[in-house]
């Protein structure tokens, strides 16, 4: 099993763990990428061989040792064959962009979010970790979402934007979290791009919900929902026009709009291979 090191290709930059969530922790080893620093320090000083036979023993042995949860997720080659690489997030527009030609200028300046989808392996099969906001909260009260927000200019990027909002949102710990790649960017119709982070969570994780912005942390099944048939399309008033969002039927939560769409996009993703 493949953790987090996909193979290079004739035409890449040079190996590299690197997922840019660059931070020492007590152990003395990079949050993000495992090595130690002084690793860290002689790696652009090793060939392409060393490299690569590092990273598939020691620092392969190092994420298994870490994130023994992992081996309990079934779908993990599956989901992770088809995300983009945690080293290189996906740019350009979102893939909804042409659904939104009429709402955000294409001059418009995207403020970059990223969201956590957590799948957490349980006896009776995978879950998805989903949390409904708070009603008082000024944008999408009461609605189910993953957890996530704006990047902040401290954060590691994409990924670290997600790590921050899961710890603060729902006490979701970094070493709790093994990502395993992204999925396509996501535009909303408040202006964000939302970079969804797909990873694998610790079944041992107890959820402590923000009070003033988490009413709830509840998990669905990850086959129900990559299962076409629970997915509908539902029409609403929007801005004067009859729109089309996504809906799952899934009972006691309403589970539409962006979070919907991103779970559709990782089940497309995952019938289509790629």
């Amino acid at each position: 099993m493949s953790l987090f090191f996909p193979p290079a290709s004739a035409t890449s930059s040079p190996s590299s763990p690197c997922i840019r969530v660059c931070r020492i922790d007590a152990d003395g080893l990079c949050r993000g990428c495992l090595r130690t620093g002084d690793e860290i320090a002689r790696w652009s000083r090793l060939d392409e061989g060393e490299r690569r036979r590092l990273m598939e023993t020691v620092l392969a042995d190092r994420a298994r040792e870490r994130f023994r949860f992992l081996e309990q997720l079934r779908e993990h080659d599956r989901v992770s064959g088809v995300l983009h690489p945690l080293r290189d997030p996906p740019g350009g527009d979102g893939w909804n962009r042409s659904e939104l030609d009429d709402l955000l200028p294409r001059e418009a300046s995207l403020a970059e979010a990223a969201v956590l989808v957590g799948l957490v392996p349980r006896d009776a099969g995978t879950q998805v970790l989903l949390t409904r906001r708070t009603d008082a909260l000024r944008h999408h009260g009461g609605q189910v979402s993953f957890p996530g927000g704006r990047v902040e200019r401290d954060d590691a990027g994409v990924l670290g934007a997600a790590l921050r909002e899961s710890q603060e949102e729902i006490a979701l710990a970094a070493a709790q979290v093994a990502p395993l790649g992204y999925l396509d960017p996501f535009l909303t119709i408040s202006g964000f791009r939302v970079t969804p982070v797909v990873a694998a969570i610790d079944p041992d994780y107890v959820p402590r919900p923000h009070p003033d912005e988490v009413a709830e942390v509840f998990e669905v099944p990850f086959d129900f929902l990559m299962s076409a048939g629970h997915l509908h399309q539902v029409e609403m008033e929007f801005r004067g026009r009859r729109r089309s969002v996504l809906e799952y039927d899934w009972p006691g939560q309403r589970i539409w709009g962006a979070t919907a769409a991103i779970l559709y996009n990782l089940r497309r993703r995952l019938e289509e291979g790629a």
